[in-house]
């Protein structure tokens, strides 16, 4: 007997490796950076809470970073675990809730971002917990292999999990109601749900696979010993480069990654090591940097210090030898006109990571955009240790009468055209090597973003060159690292490879090993994606013309659901047969629509019906209703049955009690 969970995980993995296998489609190409794009994918958010007897366990999530904190609270007194440098959140829902902040325990030290220690014993005056082979400059309550401490009327208990790093440190939380089986385990880095952490992080200072050694024993002699029920709460999701393939949910269990973690799933130690190591992504150069400063102890940040002005408003501010300028605005805006040599990292995205991967460290950083953008972006590059020296607001240097550059943005069918016509310039591809191999506009050259300054030592500068990627986020990055390398006709294709494929556009696929190169393909049979405004038309004007289904677990689709909508396990929808017929479309929601695209892309294969998919999922309708008209949700009448799975549902252990209803979030999120 598995549970809802348990049965949709092990599906969405086979319905996975099928539809990027198969398809060519938006879905196929879609990547974490995107996911990042939202508004307030910057902001955190509280992701859920899991309540046990004497204790909750508060979720936060920080989507541009990937990042999961939290609160570990009993008896009104608050741990609040590996927070981000901007604290405000953690004390703001202390306040709230009457709890009192009374430690920090971090997991190990951080190379992905600041971490937020130093503010919280300013701030509050509480201990940092942390392992005490650790090596903190800074005062830390050391915590050994195995001990265990009172906090309210829950006890915790540290493991020392070396692996991704050699201080790595989990905690068992355990409720009052039984001191011997844990309820849930923080993992920090050390397992994420589908992956572990990457053990290539020390520079030189320990072998990656003698870490990743350490990393099958901390499985093998500790974590593997734990009861399948045992939820796990990572410190990362999908997008952080902390370790590969992480998948997108927030939770897990002991048991779901003892049976899907494809690196659990290697039996002897030699493979376990193998696996890990091969395709770790290059890690951005600012961790090393950020793993310093959490060991030394962060300085304190004065987040309401006046923004920087710009050093000098005159050409020599262009000069990429004394300044590195970041361009915040989006992607159309720098084209139409920006400061030379500068580079359009825009705030709608990873702002913090790719600041990070692409500005050498140290550098003078001058920002560009509006007062709005600016102020955010001092703010968020705190996080990652970046000082902003300067900032001028595009208006204010063009209305100096000083020179702008502008490059032409390329619509994906006036691209197509020209590179059948034989006049295309040279396309670069700046995804990384995986994705290019995966999916392509056709016979392109791939350099990827984060070793594009180097690598254009290829190109010839006075050759005309079109930067592609997904979404044009990383393309139009690229145009302006190849302008500080003195090209001077770049342009980057307009919507990326998704509106690529979104015109109906050829891509070439992946071919055998040692067969010629694969023709272009165009790309058919796939789920039509709506927004969310769409569905809302749907719904108000076309009601009992389409099948809603709702792929959530049945105890979120009684909480809310649209209205006409049927709760569905995905098993039933893909293997069902009574789903490919109708005389309406068929229309699938999901949380954030990842697995209602999957879902979607398998049922096209099998039928000619049409198919739609919630772009974004609920998470984006509800964001969408709340900035607009209000969209009620409708309950279930009482004793109204639920369809249910086919799949049995009967959990390892008793769920936690009462959990929280998850608070909505952003797609971007």
């Amino acid at each position: 007997m598995i549970s809802f969970k348990q049965a949709t995980c092990v599906l969405l993995a086979s319905f996975a490796i099928f539809f990027f296998q198969e398809q060519a489609s938006g879905a196929a190409i879609k990547d974490a950076e995107s996911a990042s794009h939202a508004d307030t994918a910057a902001t955190q958010d509280v992701v859920t809470s899991y309540e046990y007897p004497g204790v909750k366990i508060v979720q936060f999530n920080l989507a541009v970073l990937s990042h999961y904190s939290y609160m570990v609270v009993s008896d009104k007194d608050a741990l609040v675990v590996d927070p981000d440098r901007d604290i405000q959140v953690y004390l703001d829902t202390a306040k709230k809730e009457g709890w009192t902040v009374k430690g920090v325990f971090l997991s190990h030290s951080h190379a992905d971002f600041v971490a937020g220690h130093s503010e919280f014993a300013k701030a509050v005056n509480c201990p940092v917990y942390q392992n005490k082979d650790s090596g903190a400059a800074y005062k830390i309550n050391a915590l050994s292999d195995g001990q265990t401490i009172p906090w309210g009327e829950a006890t915790l208990r540290f493991l020392s999990t070396p692996g991704h790093t050699p201080d790595g440190m989990c905690m068992l939380v355990f409720g009052k109601d039984d001191r011997s089986n844990p309820k849930a385990i923080l993992t920090g880095d050390t397992l994420f749900v589908g992956s572990i952490g990457r053990p290539d992080l020390m520079g030189g200072a320990m072998a990656a696979a003698t870490l990743a050694g350490m990393s099958y024993d901390t499985w093998t002699n500790k974590l593997s010993k734990l009861d399948d029920g045992v939820v796990v709460l990572p410190a990362h999701g999908a997008g952080s480069l902390c370790g590969a393939h992480l998948r997108d949910e927030p939770s897990s269990t002991i048991g779901m990654e003892r049976q899907t973690n494809p690196y659990i799933q290697h039996q002897g130690k030699n493979d376990f090591i193998t696996a890990v190591l091969e395709g770790l992504p290059e890690a951005p150069q600012y961790f090393k940097h950020n793993a310093r400063m959490n060991r030394e102890g962060p300085s304190l940040v004065d987040w309401n210090a006046a923004l920087p002005k710009a050093p000098v408003l005159d050409s020599s501010l262009a000069d990429p030898g004394k300044y590195y300028i970041v361009d915040l605005r989006d992607a159309k805006s720098f084209a139409a006109g920006h400061i030379p040599n500068s580079v359009n990292i825009g705030l709608r995205g990873r702002l913090e990571t790719w600041v990070g991967i692409m500005v050498p460290w140290g550098s003078n950083v001058v920002l560009c955009g509006s007062s709005e953008e600016i102020k955010e972006a001092v703010f968020r590059l705190n996080r990652v240790g970046y000082t902003v020296m300067g900032s001028v607001p595009f208006d204010a240097w063009s209305g100096a009468r000083q020179a702008v550059y502008a490059n032409e943005s390329i619509l994906p069918q006036e691209l197509y055209k020209r590179m059948q016509d034989g006049s295309a310039p040279m396309i670069v591809d700046v995804r990384l090597p995986t994705e290019w191999m995966g999916l392509r506009i056709g016979n392109v050259i791939n350099m990827p973003l984060n070793q594009l300054t180097d690598l254009a030592a290829k190109l010839d500068p006075n050759e005309p060159v079109v930067t592609v990627c997904n979404s044009a986020y990383r393309s139009s990055m690229g145009t302006g690292v190849l302008e500080r390398r003195g090209f001077k006709k770049v342009a980057s294709m307009e919507g990326g490879g998704e509106a690529w494929i979104e015109a109906g556009l050829p891509v070439i696929q992946p071919t055998a090993p040692g067969t010629a190169a694969a023709q272009p393909k165009r790309v058919i049979k796939l789920p039509d994606r709506i927004d969310p405004a769409q569905l809302k038309r749907m719904l108000m004007d076309l009601p009992g013309t389409f099948d809603l289904v709702d792929l959530r677990p049945a105890e979120h689709f009684k909480d809310y659901n649209l209205p006409g909508s049927r709760n569905v396990h995905i098993a039933d929808l893909i293997t069902n047969a009574a789903y490919l017929t109708g005389s309406g479309p068929l229309v699938i929601v999901d949380r954030d629509g990842s697995m209602a695209m999957a879902a979607g892309g398998i049922l096209s294969q099998k039928t000619d019906r049409q198919i739609k998919v919630l772009f974004g999922g609920l998470d984006a309708y509800w964001s969408s209703a709340e900035m607009g008209e209000p969209i009620k949700a409708v309950p279930l009448a009482p004793g109204a049955p639920l369809v249910q799975p086919s799949v049995p549902a009967a959990p390892a252990q008793p769920a936690p009690q009462k959990p929280e209803t998850p608070k909505k979030k952003s797609a971007g999120c």
